[in-house]
């Protein structure tokens, strides 16, 4: 039986101090915080973890330099603060890099205005980045010759955060530390309904491979549904103080147009930051800010022109990028959360700030609006929450998050040293295997050293530009909960991101790929996913 099918059983027979709707950032990192501090949880989504904005943001941890021209302060203090425990604690994850921003002529502001607003932001950050630099416009072409400096005045250079591998990985890394720690957790079960009886919720669950429905109990519901929180909230008769609006943005992935290694920056042409963004062999471009009324966003072609005019525009290419340049597209939307009815989704003027609404009396919390920033300051205050409505955590002081200890993290690459394993795979990877499985893994990773040992093969990279092993595959199966192919290609790794559609239906290693995951499954899978990705 599988992890999930196993789990399922568990959700059907147990009762949970909390049940929490939703795998994504909020929800994951609310079950591991509240797992490793003892308290008896489940998560369920209807999706599959990380599967809608989690999946879809710019890959970027920052303190949230744009909140200062509305004069949001406190909130830049606080993301400042979070960015840096963010890297602190995940220093092999999130890391620092430099954004080299390009002002053009005619800005609603000086330059020298916007630079003396990075300097700011230093100090609000603490120090702790690099410290920011005025650019001339030869220094900008002697540096980075790829900017097309025409219409350009000034700029400036200064630091924020980057996430390494993909943010539905990180997500998900949070998923698994919860299920460590007992987490009862399974993707593609959907709450359908959720009543309030005798002092406990029931809520009526549906899975939604096979369509089975039951009941699952808890003293208390986390609705982390992301931008299906309202919708949730409906069904339950929840009132809150607040509510989502919403702000679409996609990013093109397309072959590497620069062998930068910052994140090139600029104002697009709608007044918003636009960024190029490097990603290993290829860079991401993006993004947009349009308001949408459903969470179910599609890039259209007005989307996508939208971000290669401005792209063809802001660098100097051999030729113009077009549609067919485009490797993969991510589009989701950003849940905005606003106070009163209606509201403008304007991604510029409105923060990602979070805020949890609660109902004591029915032991219901609401979160909405969030980013993966403050994704450790959301998972804190709810077990806070929690425990004034009286969800008490048996090891309150317990340290849920971060990598492990550095001594864990040293015998792991001395094993690796010792098995010669930065040997053992294709020459042409971009890193070394043992940066990357310490990455993506952390201590799960001597488990991949072992199985490597016993068998070299488990060292070969299975799929052409994918820089995936078979032994990632193994464990994925195992421990992952994989259900659709998708949620590997396109969340566990970022291979759907990297690879085209066509290269990918044509390599040879994806069936045996789908027959590690899914064994007799594998053809049906294999279909599945190129029907639903076409």
């Amino acid at each position: 039986m599988t992890l999930r099918a196993t789990n399922i059983e568990k959700l059907k027979q147990d009762e949970f101090d909390v049940v929490i709707l939703g795998g994504g950032i909020n929800g994951a990192v609310s079950a591991a915080a509240l797992s490793a501090k003892g308290v008896k949880v489940a998560l369920i989504d209807k999706g599959d973890f990380a599967g809608f904005t989690s999946s879809n943001s710019s890959n970027l941890a920052w303190g949230g330099i744009k909140y200062l021209e509305n004069f949001e302060l406190f909130l830049v203090n606080k993301l400042c603060k979070s960015r840096n425990h963010l890297i602190k604690s995940y220093p092999s994850t999130v890391q620092e890099i430099r954004f080299f921003t390009t002002i053009q002529k005619g800005f609603r502001m000086p330059v020298i205005f916007v630079y003396l607003g990075t300097l700011f932001y230093w100090i609000i950050g603490r120090f702790f980045t690099k410290s920011p630099r005025y650019l001339t416009k030869n220094t900008i072409n002697v540096e980075e010759s790829v900017v097309n400096t025409k219409n350009a005045k000034a700029g400036f250079e200064y630091s924020d955060c980057y996430l390494y591998d993909n943010d539905a990985r990180f997500v998900f890394n949070f998923i698994r530390s919860s299920l460590n720690f007992g987490c009862i957790a399974a993707n593609y079960v959907e709450s359908t309904n959720a009543k309030r009886e005798n002092g406990r919720w029931l809520i009526s669950a549906k899975d939604a491979i096979n369509g089975d429905c039951f009941s699952i109990k808890a003293k208390a519901i986390v609705n982390a549904c992301g931008p299906y929180v309202d919708q949730h909230n409906h069904i339950t008769q929840q009132k809150t103080a607040h509510h989502h609006v919403f702000s679409k943005g996609i990013h093109l992935i397309v072959n590497k147009i620069t062998d930068s290694k910052r994140v090139l920056t600029f104002f697009a042409s709608d007044g918003r930051l636009f960024f190029v963004i490097p990603m290993g062999p290829k860079t991401c471009i993006g993004t947009t800010d349009t308001q949408v009324d459903n969470p179910e966003a599609t890039v259209t072609d007005d989307d996508r022109q939208f971000v290669l005019d401005n792209v063809n525009s802001l660098v100097n290419l051999p030729k113009p990028l077009t549609k067919a340049d485009v490797i993969a597209e991510r589009c989701g939307v950003r849940p905005l959360a606003i106070t009163g009815s209606g509201g403008k989704a304007d991604w510029v003027k409105l923060s990602r700030k979070h805020a949890i609404d609660i109902n004591k009396d029915d032991m219901h919390l609401s979160i909405f609006g969030g980013k993966l920033t403050d994704c450790i300051n959301v998972g804190n205050e709810v077990v806070d929450v929690l425990d004034k409505m009286g969800i008490k955590a048996a090891y309150p002081n317990k340290k849920w998050y971060g990598e492990p200890h550095d001594s864990v993290k040293d015998e792991f690459l001395h094993r690796a040293n010792l098995m010669n394993l930065d040997k053992l795979t294709d020459a042409t990877s971009s890193e070394p295997l043992s940066t990357r499985f310490w990455r993506r893994y952390g201590d799960n990773a001597i488990t991949l050293l072992e199985s490597i040992r016993n068998n070299p093969k488990e060292a070969e990279l299975l799929i052409e530009n994918a820089e995936y092993t078979r032994g990632e595959i193994e464990q994925a199966a195992k421990r992952e909960m994989i259900t659709k192919l998708e949620d590997f290609l396109r969340r566990r790794s970022k291979i759907s991101l990297v690879v085209r559609r066509e290269d990918l239906k044509n390599s040879p290693g994806l069936m045996e790929a789908c027959q590690i995951l899914f064994g007799d499954l594998a053809q049906e899978k294999y279909d599945e996913y190129f029907r639903e990705n076409c």
